[in-house]
């Protein structure tokens, strides 16, 4: 009788680590659960996973139940050691204290590391299924996890902490950032690309993208009527600023499809064109991407003239412009000197100065500040605080450059050299 009386105690012991094992990996398995991709399960009628999500709507509870098991399970095998060991060995002192040893070893090993990193390597998968006897426990023995967590939220109380709501379905814009950098192969690269491009929209003004008041193409109303005629039939764009006599003063913007139906029944006249012509939108240069894309849909607009605190005309935005600082640049007809920008052999690349810098940074994999002047250019004119001679040379982040071509009081070319890091990488 005493065998089997030993067996069944042995047994016992093995069920109780059983059971603190599936309590320890349970508590690591709903902590380490994805919630969204319990949302999404539940959203396809998955019932366990709408049951973890309603235990984990509820923290303190389902930590109530779980460690208020943990820990009887665990007391109890630890008292039936200390029994068993007492039938075997009377009241020997250090039998006690190796029994202690063992049984916290095998607590440890069996019952707590084991268990939680299964129940972490496989979260997602475990959580609809010890859902459901979790919320048995916890409709069976509400009261008492009620009466443990009593005391907890009083002791709370006394050291001044209140414990915070559930904010689990919140992130912020960085996390955000995070989730999709670490998304890996669930989304491709160039879906990962547009999305962090709409993470920045809102920290980019249209000053950082526009086309600088230079290299706006336009039509001058006090310009030849040859002249003015070349330049529409040898235009790339379908919509052209029109400027009366200075460029700071816009009068319109032409769409040539507008004027190309108005040739088919009248001869071209200046004064006919300038019928044609729309009204001129203006935005401030400090205005968001973000804004400035609900503003061309609330006024219906593709084109906007952006201008600084004075009115100044500083240059063009359009829809475009900011649908390709999202996605990348589109094949157009229209010549563009940035798809030849890349390294040569010899690690350099002459870049025009007109060049905006967030592009620069984009394709050559720079790190040029942008938070001043927006084309290389400015940032040269900026950093030498003067207008540079032909063969001047600076570093400015890291980078070499070197001054080609200087005119008009401004840098019109300039050499690029790769980063001596970025050189040494490649």
């Amino acid at each position: 009788m005493s065998d089997i009386h030993l067996t069944l105690q042995i047994a016992a012991l093995v069920v109780l680590l059983v059971l603190s094992a599936c309590f320890s990996m349970s508590e690591t398995v709903m902590m380490a659960a994805n919630r969204y991709r319990l949302r999404s399960l539940a959203a396809q009628g998955n019932r366990g996973a709408g049951l973890a999500l309603d235990l984990l709507a509820r923290t303190d509870r389902l930590l109530g139940v779980i460690l208020l098991f943990n820990n009887l399970v665990n007391t109890a095998a630890a008292t039936l050691v200390s029994v068993i060991t007492l039938e075997l060995f009377g009241n020997e002192r250090w039998a006690l204290g190796i029994a202690t040893l063992l049984v916290t070893f095998a607590i440890l090993v069996f019952s707590e590391i084991t268990p939680k990193v299964i129940g972490a390597n496989n979260a997602d998968r475990l959580a609809p299924i010890v859902a459901y006897p979790l919320s048995a426990l916890l409709r069976s023995f509400y009261f008492a996890v009620w009466f443990v967590n009593l005391f907890s939220r009083g002791l709370l109380a006394l050291l001044r902490l209140k414990p915070k709501e559930d904010s689990s379905g919140a992130l912020s814009v960085e996390e955000l950032r995070a989730m999709v950098i670490e998304s890996g192969q669930y989304i491709p690269h160039k879906h990962r690309s547009i999305l962090m491009n709409l993470f920045d929209l809102e920290s980019i003004t249209v000053e950082d993208v526009m086309t600088p008041r230079g290299a706006i193409e336009g039509v001058d109303l006090s310009d030849p009527k040859d002249d003015i005629r070349r330049q529409i039939a040898t235009s790339f764009h379908t919509r052209l600023a029109v400027f009366d006599g200075d460029r700071e003063h816009v009068v319109g913007v032409l769409h040539q499809r507008r004027l190309l139906s108005n040739l088919l029944d009248e001869a071209f006249s200046i004064d006919g064109m300038r019928e044609l012509l729309a009204r001129p939108y203006f935005v401030p240069a400090d205005t968001p991407l973000y804004s400035q894309l609900q503003f061309f849909q609330e006024n219906q607009q593709r084109l906007a003239f952006v201008v600084d605190e004075y009115g100044e005309l500083l240059g063009l935005i359009t829809l475009e412009d900011i649908i390709e600082e999202l996605i990348g640049k589109f094949t157009t007809s229209t010549p563009d000197a940035g798809d030849r920008m890349v390294w040569n052999e010899e690690g350099s690349v002459l870049v025009d100065g007109s060049a905006n810098l967030r592009e620069l940074n984009r394709k050559l994999e720079l790190e040029l500040p942008t938070d001043g002047p927006k084309t290389l250019n400015g940032l040269i004119l900026e950093h030498l605080q003067d207008i540079p001679e032909t063969g001047v040379s600076m570093k400015i982040a890291d980078t070499p450059i070197e001054v080609v071509q200087t005119q008009d009081r401004m840098v019109r070319t300039a050499r690029l050299f790769r980063p001596v890091s970025r050189a040494v990488e490649q």
